[in-house]
């Protein structure tokens, strides 16, 4: 009966949001005045409209004016975007654990299910699998987040789409020196040269660096990480743009791993004796480079190009112990280290028509992108000695490339109503070269094709110029990433998943955007319908394992408000709430992965979270600010046995700018956590030892100083 009462509350305020909504906009930009939306274009859905016009929840996040963080993580600048979940594990060797919609809920390390773009190059791989740790904050001027049906023009694994743009030079050239440290000895260290041109068509640039290194929250969880960011923009004299960016990133972090609900409440800063033992830790490095060109041919039409390669290196020392890789009933075990080093490269090129048919617009594109990968495991003792790598267990190469056609048309049907439609196909293919081919590990090669057909569509009415509303539908598509793929679940005769299937999914959306004197508003209820979903099966030594879902159903709402109060004081606010659900019984597998009962929780998103601020933010003087994030419990593993509870939490910054002719000084300080809640920032879904639980720092504080100089 209870839950009865709750649905009806939901319902109850959902029907009264929309009637006020009549009256109303939004949209989920940082530091932006209602007077300037209009002049600021949607880069995420590729249609030239502006943040009112677009039929779709897309977010934007500008930079801070002033520097407020220390400017390492992501959840620093992105707060509040609904159904957005962004989860600090407090562990720098697995990144942010990242969801949209519950898309990507499932990953235990990296970004799974949601495409990340740095300057309109993928961080995303082919096969899914992604990273934020080269998007650079110091250098960035905005993000957008693109969640809904428009994700699928991006293809594969496009639960969402995450987009960075780092900013341009401009005016004087100037050097920027800051630093900021911290709670757990957290220093960073930054330097961005910066400048425009002073001759025409010559580039304005934008080169960053930085250091940054911590003793961690939890024992053994120390880090290091060097960053390099660079973007060179040439406007030619004939219209067009281009833009070449350059990174590079190196990490080295220890991996504290995850607690059992006992340890975590004991203490939450320790780790279990095997990650010590085995010196658990994770090298990364990784570099990358590309360049994008923009030529308007005439008035109506445009051409756009895209291309990058990279190369990442990745190291990880497991805390698997040594019994368990020696055993003979485990043949497939891969051992306790992972040695990889990856290619990728790619390209994008894309026509744009406009008028071609009265009031049209028409974009045709072919997105091309592939990664070879040479993967070794090796045993994590030699001897007695533990930690270090030893006998080779594993051994294959790998490669991956999709050919992506797409088309894209948008048509003002009358002066209020507008029609925009996608179609994208979207192709993987997967190959594996097994060389280890030892006794029971026989030879696991093998290859795997994925196609969907993705269409879209969305509908927008402008019912007043305060008010639009719109209504969209898109397919999308989900391939299980090489990780995934990696280990079959105990049980099965093989060592690999390559018969995993994609997943593909059906959503429906229907929004409202308003603005007016109470404030900027947005309304977005939305239900995925998903078959073939891909959820984690277990995790147990090192071995994360997946299966198929038959069918699995995402149904919520979000919204948010924003508004500027008086001169730089600025209030926002948002809420989502999100229904994840198996829709079908999943028989077990095995003795050890167990059957999921249809109607149980999806694992790893949180059904209700809300966010406020309220910001001081002049572009001298003093600023500050004070902001509260609340998320519901999240659940453990597919039984839904148990769950991280849930929290809310404080934070607060105060700090003081000012501009002394070429000269600025920026200094803040800020406090997270404010009144010290004990709670538990991720889960690892499914860990078969019971260690699901990853805490969140306490009470922190940090505090920094910049100096810029004009010449």
């Amino acid at each position: 009966m209870q839950s009865v009462k709750y649905l009806n509350f939901k319902t109850t305020l959902l029907c009264l949001t929309a009637c006020i909504a009549q009256n109303l906009y939004a949209e989920e930009e940082t530091q932006v005045s209602t007077q300037q939306l209009p002049t600021i274009k949607v880069e995420a859905t590729r249609t030239d409209t502006t943040l009112i016009d677009t039929p779709a929840s897309v977010f934007r996040v500008d930079a801070p004016i002033n520097q407020n963080n220390i400017d390492v993580n992501l959840t620093e600048v992105v707060k509040g975007i609904p159904s957005l979940q962004i989860n600090n594990r407090e562990n720098y060797a697995q990144d942010l654990q990242i969801s949209m919609r519950g898309f990507g809920a499932r990953s235990t390390f990296g970004v799974r299910g949601i495409r990340l773009y740095v300057d309109g190059i993928p961080a995303t791989m082919p096969d899914g699998q992604g990273q934020t740790s080269n998007i650079d904050l110091a250098s960035l001027d905005h993000l957008e987040v693109l969640s809904g049906p428009f994700s699928s023009l991006y293809g594969n694994s496009s639960g969402g789409t995450i987009l960075s743009t780092t900013q341009e030079g401009h005016g004087k050239d100037s050097i920027t020196l800051s630093y900021a440290g911290g709670s757990d000895q957290k220093n960073h260290i930054g330097l961005v040269l910066q400048g425009g041109s002073k001759n025409q068509y010559e580039p304005t640039y934008v080169i960053s660096s930085s250091y940054f290194d911590t003793d961690g929250y939890r024992d053994h969880s120390a880090a290091h990480k060097v960053l390099n960011n660079a973007k060179l923009t040439w406007n030619l004299d004939d219209g067009s743009k281009i833009n070449w960016i350059t990174n590079y990133v190196k990490i080295g972090a220890q991996d504290p791993g995850g607690l059992t609900r006992d340890q975590w409440k004991d203490d939450p800063k320790q780790v279990v004796s095997n990650v010590s033992l085995y010196n658990a830790r994770k090298e990364i490095e990784q570099v990358q480079t590309g360049v994008t060109w923009d030529k308007p041919l005439d008035d109506h039409n445009d051409l756009y190009a895209m291309v990058y390669a990279g190369q990442r290196s990745v190291t990880q020392y497991q805390s698997i112990p040594k019994i368990t890789q020696t055993k003979t009933t485990i043949p497939y075990q891969a051992g306790g280290v992972i040695d990889f080093d990856r290619n990728f490269y790619g390209a994008d090129f894309r026509w744009t028509g406009k008028e071609l048919l009265p009031h049209t617009t028409f974009s045709l594109g072919l997105a091309a992108d592939g990664m070879t990968e040479d993967r070794t495991g090796y045993n994590n003792f030699s001897g007695d000695q533990l930690g270090v790598k030893g006998d080779l267990r594993r051994d294959e190469d790998n490669t991956l490339w999709n050919l992506d056609p797409y088309l894209q048309a948008s048509w003002n049907i009358l002066p209020s109503v507008s029609l925009d439609a996608g179609l994208r196909y979207s192709n993987v293919h997967f190959k594996s070269e097994d060389h280890y081919i030892q006794g029971a590990n026989g030879d696991n090669s093998g290859k795997s094709d994925y196609d969907k057909l993705l269409p879209s569509a969305a509908l927008s009415w402008k019912i007043i110029p305060e008010l639009m509303a719109y209504a969209s539908y898109a397919k999308g598509f989900e391939t299980p990433t090489f990780t995934e793929m990696s280990y079959a679940p105990t049980g099965l005769s093989s060592a690999n998943s390559f018969d995993l299937k994609p997943a593909t999914s059906d959503t429906y959306e229907v929004g409202l955007k308003s603005s007016n004197p109470l404030g900027d508003f947005t309304l977005a209820v939305f239900d995925i319908q998903t078959k073939n979903d891909i959820v984690a099966a277990e995790s147990i030594e090192g071995r994360a394992t997946y299966r198929n879902a038959d069918k699995t159903e995402r149904k919520g709402a979000e919204l948010t408000w924003n508004k500027k109060l008086w001169r730089d004081l600025t209030a926002r606010a948002s809420y989502s709430y999100l229904d994840a659900k198996f829709d079908a019984d999943i028989p077990a597998i095995g003795t050890s992965v167990s059957a999921i009962p249809s109607g149980n929780y999806i694992p790893g998103i949180a059904k209700n979270q809300a966010f406020m601020s309220l910001a001081w933010q002049p572009e001298q003087g003093v600023y500050g600010g004070i902001n509260a994030r609340y998320s519901d419990k999240i659940y453990i593993n597919d039984i839904n046995s148990d769950s991280a509870p849930n929290y809310t939490v404080v934070g607060a910054n105060i700090g003081y700018a000012r501009v002394i002719q070429d000269w600025k000084f920026n200094t803040y300080a800020r406090v997270d956590n404010l009144f010290d809640k004990n709670y538990v920032g991720s889960v690892i879904v499914n860990e078969g030892n019971g260690r699901y639980f990853e805490p969140a720092q306490g009470r922190n504080f940090s505090a920094g100083l910049s100096i810029t100089k004009q010449f």
